[in-house]
């Protein structure tokens, strides 16, 4: 039987621990070469070690397979080109890069310092830009040389900038920007045959536990040995080998999260209600009963962890 990602080589950044590593022996089993990415730092982002990215490389060279570590910082426009360059190097060719490093650094708005907005705005939206910068650029080049790639690049989001989470908004402001930064992407690069999709995971790593004290509760339940795990990352990882994939060809723009054993196609920001007045401009006073009207109608906004909870059957 054809494996998925036989011939292709891929990108994993944030590939040394968690989602990334499920992702990477995933797409390994199917076939894909791999450039396994991660800086080895902490999950606030701090230190630095070889060891996680050069140990998930070991795990696919032990199943038969063929990978490569890299250790750039994601937030470096110069380090994100070499890692482009050491795919193509290393393999050949790029095929698909997924963008998953990502930190958390946890505060109310109102104690947020000026480092910590910084650094995770830097790492999740920035290092997605950069690598998506110059993984496009690749795609563009070989498209218009006449070789046609069908490139995948698979951007992570997070129902923290989705629907909002409190005490997130460095995180949440970022994960939303990714969302539409990648719809913007598959606008832009479907002329040259590479789609652009987001994952929205949701499961057990060091971000949902150890970094989130309100999650980990929850995040902590692990059921007994030969009990479906409803929060175990490797859940979440046929999604991206999916996308990753020419099953995925006609699937452009789209967000999709796989919550245990519930996949969910996500839309955006939509109108739910209009008024009119006529060629007429609105005063103040005008509007106030008409937009309290509209939101009443509309409902209570989606809850993160309603969200949750209905996709682990506690709602």
């Amino acid at each position: 039987m054809a494996k998925l990602l036989e011939g292709k080589v891929a990108i994993i950044t944030g590939a040394g621990r968690g989602l990334g590593r499920e992702e990477a022996l995933a797409m390994a089993r199917e076939g894909a070469k791999l450039v396994i990415n991660d800086f080895g730092g902490g999950f606030d982002g701090t230190g630095k070690a070889i060891g996680p990215a050069q140990d998930v490389v070991e795990e696919i060279k032990a199943l038969g397979g063929e990978a490569v570590p890299n250790f750039a910082d994601v937030t470096s426009f110069q380090e994100t080109k070499e890692l482009i360059d050491t795919a193509v190097k290393s393999f050949g060719k790029l095929n698909i890069l997924v963008n998953n490093a990502g930190i958390l650094r946890d505060k109310m708005i109102f104690s947020m310092a000026e480092e910590d907005w910084d650094k995770v705005i830097g790492t999740h939206l920035k290092g997605t830009f950069n690598c998506a910068r110059h993984a496009c650029g690749y795609f563009r080049e070989q498209h218009k040389a006449g070789n046609v790639l069908n490139g995948k690049i698979i951007n992570t989001v997070s129902d923290a900038g989705l629907y909002g989470n409190v005490g997130q908004t460095n995180y949440g402001a970022a994960k939303a920007a990714i969302a539409a930064l990648g719809r913007i992407m598959a606008m832009e690069m479907v002329r040259y045959n590479v789609s652009v999709n987001c994952v929205a995971p949701a499961a057990r790593t060091r971000l949902t536990t150890d970094a989130t004290p309100s999650m980990r509760a929850m995040m902590e339940n692990v059921p007994p040995p030969g009990e479906f795990d409803m929060l175990s990352p490797a859940n979440f990882a046929p999604l991206v080998v999916f996308f990753a994939s020419d099953l995925a060809n006609d699937v452009t723009g789209e967000v999709c999260r796989i919550i245990g054993d519930t996949v969910f196609l996500i839309r955006g920001w939509h109108d739910v209600d209009q008024a009119s007045k006529g060629k007429t401009m609105w005063s103040a006073d005008e509007l106030s009963p008409v937009i309290h009207r509209m939101a009443e109608k509309a409902g209570p906004k989606p809850d993160l962890m309603g969200i949750l909870g209905k996709g682990l059957g506690l709602a």
